[in-house]
């Protein structure tokens, strides 16, 4: 999944923007107001988490600028402001959550995957199957059968990528867009060999394999019957 965060505190920028990555998002950071407006509104994002005090454009302004062009993506404000009639403003603009400066990473964390989970409308034990493997969203677990897998925060992204989509043919260029948040290089062997590195945990051992790659295309999951 793909998030957004605008904010002109360069170490809390990269402190969230490094947290969130290692977390299994694909994040872009915004370092002003203006920036921020651009990326959110020429980008799709799942979730946007924007300082409210900007130096340039404070967050309410792009925020009402967003939900006035139609664009609701969730927005989770962070601010040092703790009034009653600063959060009241947020929220009657369209904000989805606050949480107030300084907060703890699991905390916002926790509260990420909350937003998106109402955004998908889907409980909280959230799980994807695909013949014996389980893949729970909300505990990043992925199990086999009765074994476990251990999965980096990369490839669980791939994984719950595929998965979610099973039985279509993801290019490579997308799974770089969405797991990497890079620009394609016809060149580059990155996508190749994270498939690999998965395909070593999720299907070495079994006789029905899962992970299917479609030559000239992608690759795509889905329990093929023999």
């Amino acid at each position: 999944m793909k998030l957004l965060v605008i904010e002109d505190e360069e170490k809390t920028g990269h402190y969230l923007k490094k947290g969130l990555a290692e977390s299994g998002f694909t994040v872009d950071l915004a370092n002003t107001g203006m920036d921020g407006r651009h990326y959110a509104t020429t980008e799709i994002y799942d979730l946007i988490i924007m300082d409210v005090m900007l130096p340039d454009l404070d967050g309410w302004h792009i925020l009402k600028f967003m939900r006035d062009g139609g664009n609701h993506t969730p927005v989770l404000f962070l601010t040092a402001r703790d009034s009653v009639e600063d959060r009241v403003q947020g929220l009657d603009l369209g904000a989805d959550d606050y949480l107030v400066k300084p907060f703890a990473f699991s905390e916002l964390l926790a509260r990420v995957r909350n937003l998106l989970r109402r955004r998908a409308g889907t409980p909280q034990s959230e799980s994807i199957e695909v013949d014996d493997l389980v893949i729970d969203i909300h505990r990043r677990t992925v199990r086999r059968g009765d074994c476990q897998i251990n999965l980096t925060a990369r490839e669980f992204t791939l994984l719950e990528l595929l998965a979610r989509r099973q039985g279509e043919v993801i290019p490579r260029c997308f799974i770089t867009s969405q797991v990497w948040d890079m620009n394609f290089d016809g060149d580059a062997n990155v996508v190749d060999v994270a498939i690999r590195r998965l395909r070593s945990k999720v299907d070495d051992g079994y006789a029905n394999r899962l992970i299917h790659t479609i030559r000239g295309m992608g690759y795509k999951l889905q329990a093929i019957k023999s």
